[in-house]
């Protein structure tokens, strides 16, 4: 690496067909891997990740445009969304039937926001009315529920590197729900709000999961929130707050990262440095959050 970077790409992408009329692209970060669905499956699903392992071809039958598809932990059973009722399920694990089955929401009237694997056999569907943490019984090709919660969900998100699943709960979406997960338990963690810089009247959705990211840094958990200002002579920009989530007790706001500009953002942690990618000048910031008590110091 060359000593003017602190940042490089990796010089063996992984390397997908482009999203068209034809092919749709997923993303799972659990997994690592790039899902190219051609045709609804019909004509070939190809799924890449960061090694040869991970990669693996097949062909599923056009059941309607896929919604969201993932693998299980190590390739083992793989779960398909097409509506907003069921999930599909086709096993992989080597001598089990190759058969498909399918599994519904136990909530009446209740919407499919989308699912995450928490092992190789458990999974949470996430619903706009709660969520229901399985097992997957794969001999058996059924499911069994092991535990739900009733709660209002906007959006959610996942981090797989903390089994912690993160609700967006109330009108404006700012009071935030975790949940952990850990060898077929799931705890209720303390529930936080996210300061908003503005409460609009009447109230309505004000925050996004795009301006959300959860990551560990220093083995730590955070929650990161980018916070939008518009540029005056009293606001210095966009802000990154972070607030730290612990496994007991109470989240608490322990960092304001200044970015000194405004515009579209993306977040990503490297090496416990939180990297802030600023679209327009093409530029990224990158902190380390043990320098100073509480506002990082940006290089370029």
């Amino acid at each position: 690496m060359s000593d003017e970077y602190y940042l490089e790409l990796s010089e063996n992408p992984v390397q997908f067909e482009n999203a068209s009329s034809v092919n749709n692209v997923f993303f799972d970060e659990a997994n690592k891997q790039v899902f190219a669905v051609r045709s609804g499956g019909a004509t070939g699903v190809v799924v890449k990740g960061p090694d040869d392992k991970s990669s693996v071809a097949f062909r599923m039958d056009d059941k309607g445009e896929v919604k969201c598809i993932k693998f299980s932990l190590g390739n083992k059973i793989l779960a398909v969304q097409r509506t907003t009722k069921s999930v599909d399920f086709t096993n992989f694990i080597p001598d089990y039937p190759h058969l498909e089955f399918s599994h519904e929401c136990k909530t009446k009237n209740a919407s499919i926001l989308g699912f995450c694997w928490t092992n190789w056999n458990e999974i949470v569907f996430v619903t706009d009315q709660g969520i229901e943490f399985y097992q997957v019984l794969p001999d058996k090709r059924t499911l069994k529920l092991l535990k739900s919660q009733s709660i209002n969900v906007n959006w959610y998100m996942y981090c797989p590197e903390s089994a912690v699943l993160l609700l967006s709960t109330t009108v404006q979406g700012n009071v935030l729900q975790p949940f952990a997960f850990k060898s077929a338990t799931m705890s209720k963690m303390s529930k936080f709000e996210i300061e908003l810089p503005a409460v609009p009247k009447p109230a309505k959705l004000s925050l996004s999961e795009r301006d959300i990211a959860v990551a560990t840094i220093y083995d730590q958990l955070y929650v990161m929130y980018l916070k939008h200002h518009s540029r005056t002579t009293n606001s210095p920009g966009a802000e990154v707050v972070l607030y730290h989530l612990p496994r007991e007790g109470t989240c608490r706001k322990t960092n304001v990262l200044k970015l000194n500009t405004t515009g579209k953002f993306a977040l990503n942690v490297v090496d416990n440095l939180v990297v802030v990618h600023h679209q327009s000048s093409q530029s990224s910031l990158i902190y380390d959050i043990k320098l100073r008590e509480l506002d990082a110091i940006p290089h370029f």
